[in-house]
Formats: C-alpha cells, sequence, structure tokens
C-alpha cells in the first residue's frame, strides 16, 4: 500500500456477528469491553503481575527503562514545516506529550528555546479525555492551521480538529470528525477531502472509509459532496495531497486490497483515472514527475521496466495517456528501495544493500535522472527523519545496533553535519555485531544479524533471544535499543534479528516469497535461524527465546505450534493467533491479501496449517509463553490473544498473560507503561533462559 495513505490507515472498533459460534466455547472473550470478558482480563493479570512483578530483576528494569525512557538527552525529533523546526515531546513532567517548536538555528543549540504550540496533558486534564497525540496534516505552504488527529487511549481511530498554528488554539468552528477511521486532507484553506463514517453504511468490511468527499468550510459536513465512493469489499478509499513547488496534486486511491489500488487524480474536482499497474505506488511528485515503484515487473511497448524499479513520468503526459517512462532506479538483486522523499531540488532514495543502508540524491534535468551518494555513514540504519519542500535541507539519522541514534543535517552543497546525538546508555565496547545466514527447508540463504560479547563461549548456554517479524514487505533493519542493550546485553544476553521472508529486505519478491498458500516459507526461515544459532554452538532449546509483536506475533505463535522444542521462552505481542477469524475481527479483512480468506475452503486449507489457534495440541509440551495485548488495539483485536489464553488454560499449559487497558496496537499510551511493559517482558526472559 502506498506509504502516504499507511498513514490513514486505523481500525473501527466493531461487534461483529459471531460466526463458527457452536465450534469457539471462548468467542464471548472477542468482547472488547463486555463485562464478563473484562472480569477475565483482571483475573489474568492479577495470576500474571503477581509473579512477574515479584522477579528480583523487575523493579531495577522499570526503574532504569524509565529514567532512559524520561531521558532529556534523548534526540528531540525534527519536523520542518515552514520557518519552524516542530517536535513532539514526552517525559515524565509531559506524560501525554508537549507539542513544540523553534527556529532551525535554535534547533543547532545544544540546549534549544522552545515554544509550546500544544500541551497534551493541559488539553487532556482539561477536556477529562485521555488524549494520545496521533499526529498533524498542516496546511502548505504556511502552515498556520493544522488537522490535528487525537486518540482516547492510542486506539487508531482518532477524533480530528483545525488547530490555529498562529494563535495556538483550536480555531472555534472550524473543521471537526468525531472519533472514527480516516480523516482530513487540505485541498486549501476552505476546502478540504474528508473521510470518515459518514453512517449509513459508509465504511468497508475492513473498518475503513470507502468514500471521499469535498467538504467546504462553513457547511456542515452532511452536506459534503461525493467526489469518489469504493465498495464495501475494499480496505478502503483514501484522498490525499501531494504538495510542490510547481504545483499541488491530489489524488485519490481506491484501494482494493492492501496491496493493490486504484488510483486517480483531482481535475476540476473530478477524479482521473491513472493508468498505472494496480500493485504500483505512488511515491512522490518532483518537478512534475509522478514518481511510482513497481512491485511486479511492467512491460510498456517495447520494454519491460523490472520488479523493484523506481520509474517517473510527467504528471500531464500520465493524464493524457502518455507511456514516457524514465527509470530512475533499479536496485540489484541483493537490494531495495527503503524510502523515498523530496526536497524543492532532490528526491533522496535510501537503498537497503544486504540489509544496510546507503543514501542517495537524485536531480532531474527534464531529459534523465542523475545520482550522487549522500556523505552518510555505512554499515548501518539511515532513516530520513524530514526534509523541506521550500529548500534542499533534509535531517536523516543513523544507528545501529551498537551504535545511538545520530542526527545530521544535509543542505544543497552535499555536507552532512552532524546536529545531535544520543549517549551511549550501555557500554557497547564489549559487543559486536555480525552477519550470518542460515539455510531454509527449500535451500534459501536467511540473513540475521548477531548481537553478542566478542569474547563469547560457544557453549550452548547462552540466553539468545531471536526476533522477527516477516510480512507485508516490511524490513528488520539495525536499531539501537538502550533496553535490549541494559536489559539484555548487559545480563548476558545474544540478541538475533531475522530478515526472513515476507519481509522487504531484497524487495517485493521477498516479500511475495511468503504470501497467502507460501506463508509458511516465513516460519520455515525462522526454524532453520534458530536451528542455526543452535548448531553454531551459540545457545540450546533451554536457552532460546523468541519475541514478535502483531504479524511478528502470529510468526512466534505459528512456530511454537511447529516446533515447541525449539524454545523456552516465547514473547507473543498483540498477535493475531485466530486466522479463521482474523477477517471478521476489526481490521482484518484488510490483511486477506497478505494472508488469504479463510472463508473459501481452498485457502482455509492452507491458512489452517500454521493458525495457532487451531494447531494447539493437549498432547505437546510448550514452554511458558507470555501473551501481551491491549483493551484499546483497534488494529488487532484483543480477542486473538485472549481466547488463545483461555484455551492454554484449558488444556493447563503454563503461560502468562498481560492486557494493558490502554495504548493501542503499539500496547502502551505513555512511556510509563512501555517501561512497565519492557520490564517485564525482559524479566520473564531473564528468568526463563538464564538458569
Amino acid at each position: 500500500m502506498n506509504r502516504s495513505i499507511a498513514l490513514w490507515i486505523g481500525l473501527l472498533i466493531v461487534v461483529t456477528t459471531p460466526l463458527f459460534a457452536d465450534e469457539d466455547p471462548y468467542i464471548w472473550l472477542e468482547e472488547v469491553t463486555g463485562k464478563k470478558a473484562l472480569e477475565w482480563v483482571v483475573e489474568r493479570n492479577r495470576e500474571s503481575l503477581s509473579v512477574l512483578e515479584a522477579l528480583p530483576t523487575f523493579q531495577p528494569m522499570f526503574d532504569r527503562h524509565l529514567e532512559i525512557y524520561n531521558s532529556d538527552k534523548r534526540i528531540a525529533t525534527p519536523t520542518i514545516l515552514g520557518d519552524y523546526i516542530y517536535n513532539f515531546w514526552k517525559d515524565e513532567n509531559y506524560e501525554r506529550g508537549l507539542w513544540r517548536r523553534t527556529t532551525l538555528a535554535g534547533y543547532r543549540e545544544q540546549e534549544p528555546e522552545w515554544e509550546t504550540v500544544l500541551d497534551l496533558d493541559a488539553l487532556a486534564n482539561a477536556e477529562e479525555e485521555n488524549w494520545v497525540y496521533k499526529g498533524a496534516d498542516c496546511l502548505y505552504p504556511k502552515y498556520e492551521r493544522c488537522i490535528l488527529s487525537l486518540s482516547r487511549g492510542g486506539a487508531d481511530a482518532t477524533v480530528s480538529r483545525e488547530f490555529d498554528m498562529v494563535k495556538k488554539e483550536f480555531v472555534e468552528d472550524g473543521y471537526y470528525l468525531p472519533e472514527a477511521k480516516g480523516g482530513i486532507s487540505w485541498i486549501d484553506e476552505d476546502n478540504v477531502m474528508v473521510m470518515t463514517d459518514f453512517g449509513d453504511n459508509t465504511m468497508t468490511d475492513s473498518g475503513y472509509p470507502r468514500i471521499v468527499k469535498l467538504w467546504k468550510r462553513g457547511t456542515p459536513v452532511e452536506e459534503a459532496v461525493v467526489i469518489y465512493e469504493g465498495i464495501k469489499e475494499d480496505v478502503g478509499t483514501f484522498g490525499y495531497m501531494i504538495n510542490t513547488a510547481e504545483g499541488n496534486y491530489p489524488y485519490i486511491l481506491r484501494a482494493d486490497t492492501f496491496f493493490t489500488s486504484k488510483k486517480f487524480l483531482l481535475q476540476d474536482g473530478s477524479p482521473v483515472a491513472l493508468d498505472l499497474p494496480d500493485d504500483a505506488d505512488i511515491e512522490g511528485v518532483f518537478r512534475r514527475q509522478v514518481l511510482v515503484t513497481l512491485k511486479s515487473d511492467w512491460t510498456v511497448g517495447d520494454k519491460t521496466y523490472p520488479q523493484g524499479a523506481l520509474i517517473s513520468i510527467d504528471s500531464d503526459s500520465l493524464l493524457g495517456g502518455g507511456r514516457d517512462f524514465y527509470t530512475v532506479v533499479e536496485p540489484g538483486e541483493r537490494a531495495t528501495i527503503s524510502s523515498i522523499s523530496t526536497t524543492r531540488d532532490s528526491v533522496l532514495i535510501n537503498m537497503l544493500n544486504n540489509v544496510r543502508s546507503e543514501l542517495h540524491r537524485y536531480t532531474f534535468d527534464g531529459e534523465r535522472w542523475h545520482s550522487e551518494p549522500v556523505d552518510a555513514p555505512s554499515m548501518g540504519t539511515i532513516s530520513v527523519v524530514s526534509a523541506s519542500n521550500t529548500d534542499d535541507t533534509f535531517f536523516y539519522t543513523y544507528e545501529g545496533f551498537l551504535s545511538p541514534d545520530t542526527l545530521y543535517l544535509s543542505d544543497k552543497g552535499g555536507k552532512s553535519e552532524k546536529i545531535k546525538s544520543l549517549p551511549d546508555f550501555f557500554d557497547s565496547d564489549p559487543y559486536q555485531t555480525v552477519q550470518y545466514s542460515a539455510i531454509s527447508k527449500d535451500g534459501t540463504a536467511i540473513p540475521y544479524f548477531l548481537v553478542a560479547r566478542k569474547e563469547l563461549v560457544l557453549n550452548g548456554k547462552n540466553p539468545t533471544l531471536l526476533y522477527g517479524y516477516g510480512g507485508f514487505e516490511i524490513s528488520r533493519k539495525a536499531t539501537y535499543s538502550a533496553t535490549i542493550g541494559g536489559s539484555w546485553l548487559d545480563q548476558g544476553g545474544i540478541y538475533v534479528n531475522a530478515n526472513i521472508r515476507g519481509g522487504g529486505e531484497f524487495g517485493p519478491a521477498w516479500h511475495h516469497a511468503a504470501l497467502k498458500e507460501k506463508r509458511h516459507k516465513a516460519y520455515e526461515d525462522f526454524i532453520a535461524v534458530a536451528e542455526d544459532l543452535i548448531e553454531r554452538g551459540f545457545t540450546s532449546p533451554q536457552h532460546l527465546g523468541i519475541k514478535g509483536g502483531s504479524n511478528g506475533g502470529l510468526l512466534v505463535g505459528a512456530v511454537v505450534m511447529m516446533r515447541p522444542d525449539l524454545f523456552n521462552a516465547v514473547v507473543c505481542q498483540v498477535p493475531l493467533l485466530d486466522m479463521k477469524r482474523y477477517n471478521h475481527l476489526l481490521a482484518g479483512a484488510s490483511w486477506m491479501g497478505e494472508y488469504g480468506n479463510p472463508d473459501i475452503p481452498e485457502e482455509w486449507a492452507y491458512i489452517k496449517k500454521y493458525s495457532p489457534y487451531h494447531n494447539l495440541d493437549a498432547g505437546k509440551t510448550y514452554p511458558k509463553i507470555f501473551f501481551t495485548t491491549s483493551t484499546r488495539d483497534d488494529r488487532v483485536h484483543p480477542g486473538h490473544a485472549r481466547k488463545m489464553v483461555a484455551r492454554m488454560m484449558e488444556m493447563d499449559k503454563p503461560l502468562y498473560y498481560y492486557e494493558n487497558t490502554e495504548g493501542g496496537h503499539a500496547g502502551a499510551a505513555n512511556l510509563k507503561q512501555s517501561a512497565y511493559v519492557n520490564a517485564l517482558i525482559y524479566s520473564y526472559l531473564l528468568d526463563q533462559l538464564k538458569s
């Protein structure tokens, strides 16, 4: 799905009609806030937390995590909006957060002088709401008006409210939407595209808007005029604006699946279809060139553009049916485009080459594209943080497993200036990062990064934590984590990051290799990495744990059902587990492009082979699994974890369970909650794996 549109994706909390209720005795646990279900949650929390909080490592870890997460030494992540640098900041004094700004010159200072724009804690107290900040869409080019998205308790569904950046207050009688999925996108100061629950069957089966309307200032939203309407079976329909110095481009995307969409450009208020592949993504517009990434080979006339390539075409030419495409970049076999950003004068393309970042600056002379590398560090992960569309300024960060985040500023001169850096929250000198490969069942080489002490003894007794995701073309890159450093590496642990299929580490083909009926490939890859760690002598099943969240929660849940003999600890966070009903719960229907449709017998035939909820075996011995979820998660239904736990308890299987009553899909709504749940997790891992 297009990266711009992915920002709109949220979920609607709905109570679905129970299917297969006669087969599932725990269907009642899907009632998110049902009295009986919440009483069950309270009791499960009490049982597990009484044990986990009593572990000797818990309180010191919690205190240390909270100290780090609240540290004023963290980098204040910059967002460039016009003449200001904005930042959203949380610490012990601002639990919900402080939206603030300064100038570029001020930001360069070691201790910037910040101007408060909005205090979320004060707002929450005044309005008696547990507001969680979910971002702002600000009107180009002055950025004097913004649409703020505010969530109750961290859910994806948000309230949209217009905010005056000059007066630093909400606009009386301004644009406003009650809590729903969707939102508002600016066209100009007096016109917006609006996507929300308009009532009367206006949402898709996935819980997203299926209608985009034009809403004029000063009129009721009920009078907004329909621009485009999708169908109920779609994932959703979304409108968004791309602003450039040469012009503004209002696009509409009708996402019929998570990975395919029909694309339109608004012309005089009417959508004009664009002749592009359904699985291609529009990444931006630069000097009137529409930037398009390809997920499959595409033949245009006598030329075939390869899967993974970035191509471009003049916007007017595309509207008129033109086929005059330019090739911007074609990644190699072990490379992929990680992200694309634009400044006024260049396109920034962040490449992954064997899971290591390389940043390049591209320019267009009207006939061809030219590139040069950005003077950036290598052998780690680069992330473009914010780019200006009024000049060539942009910020990016560099980090590695053992290298704290460092923020750089680059300008048209091509020089990278180090602006800020995280301190060393743990001593990284004793450790090293090494990249290995495991051979999966079908012979494919699966890379993984291992972080461990340089003087490691290969005796099979090292507590080892293996992390993976393997889905939705998401790449797992090297990231610095003070939590992993202090709470795992410093406790004698080994940390492993597996780049299994289903992710995007080597482009669309790496993702497609584990789609739908090929899903088992991701699980075979993960098992292969686990076996490789054991074979090399790093660890043994008694000392090997795995961790994953969301789709990664499905990963570890599926793998431990397949090979419970391989692991002694499993952290399964906000997981999908009931793959028979996942498409009937919250946004699950939007993921059928990834997993398949379990309501179709032929597709359920392969899904049921790995669905954790359906592969529990009373005759098997499982490690003591730790499940976490959130009542306010309106992306992956908490019923997945609840029902899995209930069924395991029925079989008298050992486990821990913690459900946060807020926090959304992230599992935590503030820094204190993050510190708490991480202290629980790493205390559990040490207790299970170190002895």
